[in-house]
């Protein structure tokens, strides 16, 4: 029997879900729940529903994927919606992820639900590569570099300030950090010294670009720590110039097992789709979400809690006998 998935968000990363499912014969996508009008939305035959409407739907629904933004969605659909169904979210705001999975458990231990958060790149493979490196080679030091690439959370999170029509955001890794951190010698580097961020932003007419900027680069948890700049451009030269969404980035452990035995350990991703990689790795873990609920496995967990095999799409007998 196939995993029946919901939308919850039909942006960049919703779509994005929706392109990835037919690659995954053991899914099929029931629902598509918007804010926006359903009728406007360029879908084919699956029902579009406006998320006013969606706890009537928990019945035919194996797991809902939130595909909305860590800025201001995920911190309120989460935990509303982990009562009702099981669902996958993609949170990625690094410091609040305890006080999100804290308040996601709750709700989901209420309704006898499964809840995987913060899954996707980073966090998701990235925080996995950064626990087996840390646990394999215990003396070292750690750093993760993200882009050049257009992050999508820190874009939605642009595009929610007053006045703005439209923004792009690439995060860009400050080589010189990087090589220290191949040499070992990350330890101390501050968030400023590992990336830079640039910021293409169509405001509204009339809007205060002055304010703009200011709401960007003063955002906590998204600028406030980084150099950032700020570029005001048109709508149709950030349609015509900035339209792709790569992304990708790099894990960096570096450390020794004795004086002088050295060891550099790096896992590297170059994605030219940033939705559809990360909506590839949510399906896998909404697998995983519909088989652990299936065990009786209640509450939040994250990608630390979930065994590889319950991602493999197959038996896990073949997964032994083909993988490992």
């Amino acid at each position: 029997m196939k995993t029946r998935i919901a939308i919850c968000g039909y942006g960049n990363l919703g779509r994005g879900i929706e392109s990835q499912i037919p690659k995954n014969p053991d899914m099929q996508l029931v629902a598509i729940f918007t804010r926006r009008d359903p009728a406007a939305l360029p879908v084919g035959a699956t029902p579009t529903v406006h998320i006013a409407d969606i706890q009537n739907y928990a019945d035919h629904i194996d797991v809902l994927i939130l595909c909305g933004g860590s800025a201001t969605d995920l911190p309120e659909q989460s935990p509303q919606l982990a009562a009702a169904f099981n669902i996958v979210d993609s949170y990625d705001n690094h410091g609040q992820i305890p006080e999100h999975m804290k308040k996601v458990d709750t709700a989901a231990r209420s309704g006898g639900k499964t809840a995987i958060i913060s899954t996707g790149w980073d966090p998701g493979l990235f925080s996995l590569l950064r626990l087996y490196t840390e646990a394999i080679l215990p003396a070292g030091s750690t750093a993760s570099f993200w882009g050049h690439g257009v992050s999508q959370g820190h874009s939605d999170a642009i595009r929610r300030i007053d006045g703005v029509a439209d923004a792009i955001q690439y995060t860009i890794p400050i080589e010189a950090a990087v090589e220290k951190a191949k040499r070992g010698e990350a330890a101390g580097l501050s968030t400023r010294e590992k990336h830079r961020r640039l910021c293409y932003v169509a405001a509204m007419a009339d809007a205060d670009t002055a304010r703009i900027e200011r709401e960007i680069k003063e955002m906590p948890a998204y600028f406030a720590d980084y150099d950032t700049d700020v570029i005001f451009v048109s709508k149709e030269e950030l349609k015509e110039n900035h339209a792709r969404l790569p992304h990708g980035g790099c894990v960096i452990r570096a450390g020794e097992t004795a004086p002088g035995h050295r060891h550099t350990l790096e896992f590297s991703l170059k994605l030219d789709s940033n939705p559809e990689f990360t909506a590839s790795v949510l399906l896998a873990y909404a697998r995983a979400a519909h088989r652990l609920n299936d065990e009786g496995v209640t509450g939040a967990l994250n990608v630390f809690d979930v065994a590889p095999r319950y991602l493999y799409p197959g038996d896990p007998a073949e997964a032994v006998r083909r993988l490992l």
